[in-house]
């Protein structure tokens, strides 16, 4: 079986994040913060274990069933028409969970910061490449057609 550039980008994001929590478990709280409220506030906390690897578990997840839904996919050829943006927003979204597993990490540390601040623009960035992605997807569609 022949490793997607992307998948293999997400599986060494993925393997950082599990490297990450296992160099850091000593360090970490026994309760971790781990859910913020709109206004930036700590309302949830988990245990340690779980802070520092649940959204990993989440990552291969998600990348398992990204790689699987082409494959169960009962329209297969559709997905290949637009298998370059697919496979860029598997890695957008594994990004994205790294960067928020990042900034969990850092406030259990104990560097404070404005988490809505930070999450904004990561998540307008995601919005962004969803939007560009379709519009794009569409032209080339109404090109060949």
């Amino acid at each position: 079986m022949d490793m997607r550039k992307s998948e293999i980008i997400v599986l060494g994001i993925i393997l950082l994040s599990f490297i990450v929590g296992i160099y850091l478990y000593s360090q970490m709280p026994e309760k971790m913060a781990s859910h913020w409220n709109a206004k930036g506030e700590v309302d949830g906390y988990m245990s340690k274990f779980w802070g520092l690897f649940l959204m990993p578990l989440i990552s291969v997840g998600l990348f398992l069933l990204f790689i699987a839904v082409p494959k169960i996919d009962p329209l297969k050829h559709n997905v290949e028409k637009f298998r370059r943006y697919y496979d860029g927003f598997i890695v957008l979204i594994i990004v994205f969970l790294f960067y928020l597993y990042l900034l969990t990490i850092f406030w259990n540390i104990g560097i404070r910061f404005e988490m809505i601040q930070l999450l904004v623009p990561a998540f307008g960035i995601l919005f962004y490449y969803c939007g560009v992605s379709r519009y794009f997807f569409l032209r080339k569609r109404e090109l060949v057609e």
